[in-house]
Parts: structure tokens; sequence; C-alpha cells
């Protein structure tokens, strides 16, 4: 499925606030293309029905179903003559709620975790959606609303308040998921646990790769010993955790270099790296040529196709 990638510059109105959310009405004639982007988006499903087309392959969604679809992945819809589709898109970054934060808040775990544990399990890509009961779904469309009316008015601390309603919002939706899998799952072996911890530890890489990231960091975000962390994540990845920050970087490095006009010391900064020949020597490391000649070599790609 080819597809448009979206940046969030598009969508937010500044870096230091990166949200948006809006309403939308689709039906057969008015089906978004298929896209993927670099901020994590949210769906609430008011009402309607329609064939989610998710990575290549389909599932059902209605009235009440909530899902989200993470950086970089490919979707749209599919719609039914006669039938329509009303949701609520709620798009953000990562950064748009710190850790430091949360924890004033008393919210012990990294918002990673509320957003990615209930939708990281690919062997359940297609239930990879919650359908809400009654009160919840009353309780998310009002959070949801409550931000929009927020995000619309722009009155004094609006962005305070919408990003508690999102903590509200998101910590609701992991507690729905957990609720749900304890009643109808076994509870899960010591190497399922290593796997969703490894899984969160990847996400969070892959969502603060231009952040300066220590393995004292991920210890305490994910309650582990270095020891134990740097073992457990080579077992399971084959890579040590400074070899899988490098080469998300470099991914997305090459993403940047296709897609846009900036400079390589330019895309060296936006992906973490302060130091442009440290950035040259690593990116020809791993991708086999310099950035400069990658870029060209993608442009004369392009102009032949």
């Amino acid at each position: 499925m080819s597809a448009t990638t979206y940046q969030s510059s598009e969508y937010m109105k500044t870096e230091e606030f990166p949200f948006w959310i809006q309403r939308f009405h689709h039906d057969s004639t008015n089906i978004p293309p298929a896209h993927s982007h670099e901020f994590i988006e949210l769906v609430f499903v008011v009402k309607g029905n329609a064939r989610h087309i998710f990575e290549e392959q389909s599932y059902m969604i209605k009235t009440n179903d909530v899902f989200i679809i993470n950086p970089g992945e490919v979707h749209t819809f599919n719609i039914d003559k006669g039938e329509s589709l009303e949701i609520i898109n709620c798009l953000f970054l990562p950064n748009l709620i710190q850790d430091s934060w949360l924890k004033e808040l008393g919210v012990s775990q990294s918002m990673d975790y509320f957003y990615i544990h209930p939708f990281l399990d690919n062997n359940e890509r297609f239930h990879h959606l919650l359908n809400l009961d009654v009160n919840t779904s009353s309780r998310f469309l009002h959070l949801l609303e409550g931000m929009m009316f927020e995000y619309n008015k722009e009155n004094s601390c609006y962005s305070t308040l919408i990003r508690l309603q999102l903590v509200e919002l998101l910590i609701i939706l992991s507690r729905q998921y957990n609720e749900r899998k304890s009643r109808s799952m076994q509870p899960l072996s010591k190497q399922d646990d290593v796997y969703i911890l490894i899984q969160r530890i990847c996400g969070y890489l892959t969502r603060n790769f231009d952040q300066k990231i220590s393995i004292q960091t991920l210890c305490h975000l994910f309650n582990i010993s270095p020891r134990h962390l740097n073992r457990l994540f080579k077992q399971e990845t084959g890579q040590t955790i400074i070899e899988m920050v490098h080469n998300i970087r470099i991914e997305k490095a090459k993403q940047y270099l296709i897609e846009t006009d900036e400079k390589v010391i330019n895309v060296a900064i936006r992906v973490g790296y302060e130091d442009p020949a440290f950035f040259s020597r690593l990116f020809r490391r791993i991708v086999g040529c310099s950035p400069g000649k990658f870029k060209a070599s993608s442009y004369t790609t392009s102009i032949k196709h």
C-alpha cells in the first residue's frame, strides 16, 4: 500500500505543545488516503461502521471502538456505500507529557506504558482495539470533547487542562485493556513478561530517539537493574541498547534525507547527534555510504521513476 507520510508540523501549532484533535465524518465518497505519520493517533469511533485497513490487512470497527495508530503504521478506512463513520482523531507526540510531571501527579510508570502497553502485542494485531461499554464510552467521549473545547478556545491554561485530560483518558484505556485481559486470559509467563518489557523499552527508544537516553534513565523508568536490562535486551533483540538507538536514529535520518531538503548537518542534529562528523561516520558504517551520497542517490532514483 503506497502511502503519504504526515509530519507533526502539518497539524501541531507549536513544538512546545505537540497536540491536535478534531471530529470527522466519513462515508464511501469521503475516505482518507492510505497514510502513515510521525505522531501517535488515537481514534475513537463515535458512531458508525467501517473496515480499518491496517498494514495491508483489515478488521471491522464500530461504535465505541477505540484504537491507537503508532508512528510509521500505514492505515485508512473502507466504508460501504450507504454506511458512515463518525470519529474523533487525537494526535500527539510522546513529549507532550513529561515523566517528571507524571510523577508529581502520582503516576509511577512512564507515559509510554499507558499508550503502548494495550496495543503492543503483534500476535493480537487484530485485537488492536477496545470496544468500550456504555459508561466508559460516555466518559471517554466527554474527555475528548473537553479536549476539543479547550483546543479550539485556547483559554488560559488550556494546554495544561488538555494534558490532564489526556493522561486520564490513556490511563482509563490501559486499565480497560488490563481488566479485560485478566478476565479472558491466563496469567503471563515469565517469558511473556520479558517480551512485554523489551517491547515497552523498544517503543520508548523509538519514540524518544532524538533525546539523550541513558541506561540509568531506562532502569529508573522500567524498574530494572542495569546488568539485568543489558542482558535481557541483548538476549531478546540481538543488539545492545546503544546499537538499537543508533539503528533507530539512522533509519529516521534516511527518511529525513529522502523526504526533506534539509542539509546533512541539520539531519544529524534532528536525530540526536550534536557531532555531524560522528553522525557521518556512523551512517557510513551502517548504511554503506555517506549521508550526502545516500541523499543524492535517492534523489536520482526518484527522478528516474
